[in-house]
């Protein structure tokens, strides 16, 4: 394992990090910028792994989720992830494509690819609705997270 590990470079990690639940390119970008890579070269890897698992959630949470109902210990998890999510959906419903964008566009917690995307599958929204719609907020939030990783690193390059 060691030895795998030392082949795991910062562009890696970072496309790595952006593919995880909850960090996303909201903590990959940042982590990139703070590990010696240049904001735009963050913002572009984070861009790439975190869009790498909306299809795979369009496609195959419901299906998923309907088969890990059928376990009685994972029931109550499942349920509890659909409700978090739909209880988020609001503006979703109510403007639909855009309302995605915006969501996932917000670089807050908890309003991210991951979300967006489980959170259209749920709402039964078309791939080629959802999809772009998701990029689109995807590609917000990330070049709201780059502006404050290269303020942030100009900003502290300025003081003696």
């Amino acid at each position: 394992m060691q030895s795998l590990l030392k082949y795991i470079t910062v562009d890696i990690m970072v496309i790595l990090m952006s593919m995880v639940p909850l960090i996303e390119l909201r903590g990959a970008i940042p982590f990139g910028v703070a590990s010696g890579l240049s904001p735009m070269s963050s913002l572009m890897l984070s861009l790439i792994g975190s869009t790498i698992p909306i299809p795979f959630i369009l496609l195959g949470i419901r299906p998923l989720f309907e088969r890990l109902k059928k376990i009685k210990r994972v029931r109550k998890i499942i349920n509890n992830i659909t409700n978090k999510a739909m209880k988020k959906s609001g503006d979703v419903v109510k403007y639909g494509f855009w309302g995605l964008i915006i969501f996932v566009g917000i670089p807050l917690p908890g309003t991210g690819v991951w979300t967006g995307s489980l959170m259209a599958a749920l709402l039964n929204m078309r791939i080629k609705i959802a999809f772009p719609a998701i990029f689109l907020g995807n590609i917000i939030a990330g070049t709201i997270m780059y502006i404050l990783s290269y303020t942030t690193v100009n900003f502290f390059n300025l003081i003696p």
